[in-house]
């Protein structure tokens, strides 16, 4: 596997430039600056979440918990309060628990205001933006978003390893049949068991505070919290019809399908 090949970083960009030299040729992007005027780059905070949301009940993911490593089903293990579990993120210790698309914003919609989506990515998408959060060493499988939309990641606390495959790569991954998911655990890829992984070649890169990584529609990720932090994720619509139609029959078809399977047959 190598993980040598160079993301370009850029201070800003314009829509323009964007859209011609990333968006449309579908290159992975780090921006530097990517809102200015933002006011979230200086206000959030472990203290400044408590206050404003503190009082939500949220749900929480248990990365013990491995009965759906073979499903792209995700159910919450554990419900608390966000109070509570931002205090888990501020002694930036190792935990299992951590949080993943949660739509923060629909609950606390003035939030939006202080980190609405970036020019670059206007469209249709623009008013979601999902809230990811994790403790010290914590990491995500594998993966590629099921909708195949187009990722803008701000980082906004915390250090974050991210490693990532062009679409091209996905045969090599063991990708699981009617998931977006591999069987490979990337935290200790074992080469002599999956041998088409000797011949990857990826990203790895180190997000740092402030940072936005522009993730093109069917980019595989793990991803793994160097500290304990928390990022922004907003969408937009693929901008290639084969990445539009594998995102709808993902959704349409796949995960249901994988919903009956996971149902009919349980894991025991």
């Amino acid at each position: 596997m190598e993980l040598s090949q160079q993301i370009e970083k850029v201070e800003y960009i314009t829509t323009k430039e964007f859209n011609n030299e990333f968006l449309l040729p579908q290159k992975p992007l780090i921006i530097k600056n990517i809102s200015p005027g933002a006011t979230a780059f200086k206000k959030w905070d472990i203290n400044y979440f408590k206050k404003k949301a503190g009082d939500l009940m949220i749900d929480v993911h248990d990365n013990r918990i491995k009965n759906n490593s073979t499903t792209s089903i995700t159910k919450a293990d554990k419900k608390m309060l966000f109070s509570e579990y931002l205090d888990i993120i501020a002694k930036n210790k190792e935990s299992n628990y951590r949080i993943f698309l949660f739509n923060l914003f629909k609950h606390k919609p003035l939030l939006r205001d202080d980190f609405p989506c970036p020019d670059i990515f206007s469209g249709l998408l623009d008013k979601i933006g999902y809230t990811f959060f994790g403790a010290k060493n914590s990491n995500v499988r594998i993966h590629y978003d099921i909708d195949n939309c187009n990722v803008l990641h701000t980082q906004f606390l915390g250090r974050k390893k991210i490693t990532l495959f062009s679409p091209d790569f996905s045969e090599m991954l063991y990708q699981l049949p009617f998931t977006t998911h591999s069987i490979v655990d990337f935290q200790k890829v074992n080469p002599e068991k999956y041998p088409a992984t000797k011949y990857l070649k990826g990203y790895e890169i180190i997000l740092q505070p402030g940072e936005t990584l522009f993730m093109p529609s069917g980019y595989w990720h793990h991803m793994q919290y160097i500290d304990a932090g928390f990022s922004v994720s907003y969408r937009k619509l693929p901008v290639r019809i084969y990445d539009t139609l594998n995102g709808v029959t993902n959704l349409i078809f796949n995960l249901p399908f994988d919903k009956t399977m996971n149902f009919l047959f349980p894991l025991q």
